[in-house]
């Protein structure tokens, strides 16, 4: 802040600040000339900063002339009353407020005893005054005043020019700053963009980035319902708009949805961004959004969403700087919801596709229609239990639902018959794990599934088959589904049997682990007894009837040790 002046005396000064710099140019010249120097504010010719020895003169009409100083900008003198010589020139070119220094020089050397009542009237000061002041001074040529003055105003000049510099180059260092705060945020959402990554997830994490580097109260992302309501294999779509919030948001889901429709926005191709002038206006539904920055999260023609920033900090005005970085980061989110929209149709074809086979299998087979889901719901808890990811439960799952399609391959008369099977046809029905192999092996999507379908019925021993794989060399969501197939299988009705008592299974169970089963696999499934009882009871009632009436009865392997 520049120093403030206390000006008083006869003409009645009042307190007045001097622009940043002045002061410091004022010391530098008076060192030059010197001399006091007094400053004018040339617009108005007032004395805004006074010489104080000596005090006197004309300063009403040295600041009228100070005008015409500051227009002509140039050194002028403003009296030449020997021995005095009065100068004037302008502090710099400035164009707004300009000011002009004055200064009261001595022309000659003085006599001892010499007359100055000319120049003490000239400055309304006693004679004595004058000529003590004048003792001190040094003297000046006309000539070498112009000259200094003239190198005064260059000085004056350059002084302003640099000071300029100085606050464009503050002004860059703070605009340079916020860009790279800006890029590092751009940065590290585009490093965030992973489809295994839900734009929930993503989208809390930006927020709390924003409120970072965005000049503002609350910042807000409301993410809107999924194109329709089916779900997928593995994940369910959003049914209703979902607000994320960071800092001070001032409204809630629902009043989100009701300042949208307010707007009446469509799809808006650039941000809109409301300060006073909008929020002040009788009609707006809000006073407690007093600005606001609002961007579409799109992608195509799909609109997935919004992201708004809340009511400026410092109660300024939002404008294209926040309006650019928020629209930079709504693209992003945008093509992130595009990308997961579409590898979530891709994940209900597959879906599809999944359910198709195992229904075509199920059709074939009455007693074991469900079987699959059934497999598929144990494995998974199954997983759980053993501390799997999500990523591993719903591979398993896949592989629960996919891991007797190879039987599709089986002739029916080995499928559906009724007695005991022959070696050969044991051998046949053997063949399933690598028909099933190979029916889904193209299916990229599948490449995690296809090593438990082809090694589900490995022995924890290494008598199992097809490559007799021995205990951890089979893969572990392998030895989950043999675990959860041997089960369903024990407990269902068959054509041959009716389904084992609970404690029949248990005690099989408990003697095969450690021999064809992996024993951590059945110590987990003790763990999860209870779940996985809960899970046959619900999924058997579901079963739909129609099915029952499809096929002729079936059965299963019987060559080996347990059913399946």
């Amino acid at each position: 802040m520049a120093p403030s002046l206390s000006i008083c005396g006869k003409q009645g000064f009042q307190e007045v600040l001097l622009p940043a710099g002045v002061a410091e140019l004022l010391s530098v010249l008076e060192g030059c000339f010197g001399a006091e120097l007094a400053v004018v504010e040339a617009e108005s010719g007032q004395l805004v900063r006074p010489i104080r020895h000596p005090a006197g003169g004309r300063w009403e009409l040295w600041g009228a002339l100070c005008q015409q100083v500051a227009q002509q900008g140039r050194p002028e003198f403003l009296e030449d009353e020997d021995p005095l010589l009065v100068l004037a020139f302008p502090l710099g070119r400035s164009e707004t407020n300009p000011l002009v220094a004055v200064g009261i020089f001595l022309s000659r050397s003085i006599a001892p005893g010499e007359n100055f009542a000319g120049a003490a009237r000239l400055l309304g000061i006693p004679e004595a005054e004058l000529a003590a002041w004048a003792r001190g001074q040094v003297v000046w040529s006309a000539e070498a005043l112009l000259r200094l003055a003239d190198l005064a105003i260059q000085y004056a000049a350059e002084q302003q020019r640099a000071q300029h510099f100085a606050q464009e180059a503050e002004s860059l260092s703070a605009h340079l700053a916020n860009t790279y705060e800006e890029i590092s945020l751009l940065h590290r959402l585009t490093r965030n963009l992973k489809i295994s990554r839900s734009d929930e997830e993503l989208g809390r994490v930006v927020l709390d980035w924003l409120l970072e580097v965005l000049l503002a109260e609350g910042v807000a992302l409301q993410l809107l319902p999924m194109a329709d309501g089916q779900s997928n294999l593995q994940t369910s779509p959003r049914s209703r708009p979902v607000l994320l919030t960071a800092g001070q948001c001032p409204v809630d889901n629902a009043g989100f949805s009701r300042l949208i429709e307010h707007l009446n926005l469509g799809v808006p191709l650039q941000p809109v961004v409301l300060n006073r002038a909008m929020t002040r206006r009788p009609d707006w539904p809000m006073p407690q959004i007093r600005q606001m920055i609002l961007v579409a999260l799109v992608e195509g023609e799909n609109l997935f969403g919004w992201l708004a920033g809340f009511n400026h900090l410092d109660d300024g005005e939002f404008g294209t700087v926040e309006a650019s970085l928020l629209s930079s980061v709504a693209a992003i989110l945008g093509i992130h919801s595009g990308n997961l929209e579409l590898y979530r149709q891709q994940s209900e074809l597959l879906a599809g596709i999944v359910r198709a086979l195992t229904s075509a299998l199920d059709a074939r087979d009455r007693y074991t229609c469900g079987h699959s889901e059934r497999v598929a719901q144990i494995s998974v808890r199954l997983a759980q239990q053993l501390g799997c990811d999500t990523k591993e439960q719903q591979t398993i799952y896949l592989a629960g639902l996919l891991h007797d399609i190879g039987k599709i391959g089986v002739e029916d008369s080995v499928l559906r018959k009724p007695d005991k099977l022959s070696p050969e046809e044991y051998e046949q029905i053997k063949q399933h794990v690598r028909v099933g192999h190979r029916i889904l092996q193209d299916l990229k999507k599948l490449d995690n599934v296809l090593p438990i379908i082809l090694y589900h019925h490995e022995a924890w021993d290494g008598s199992g088959y097809p490559e007799q794989l021995p205990s951890e060399q089979i893969p572990l969501g392998a030895r989950i589904v043999a675990v959860a197939d041997a089960f369903d299988a024990m407990s269902s009705d068959r054509p041959y049997r009716k389904g084992m008592p609970m404690e029949k299974i248990e005690t099989i169970l408990r003697a095969g682990a450690g021999r064809q089963w992996d024993p951590q696999v059945i110590d987990a499934f003790f763990q999860a007894k209870e779940d996985i009882l809960e899970i046959v009871r619900r999924e058997r009632q579901e079963i739909p009837s129609a099915w029952l009436s499809l096929s002729a009865p079936a059965v299963s392997a019987l060559g080996s040790s347990v059913p399946c």
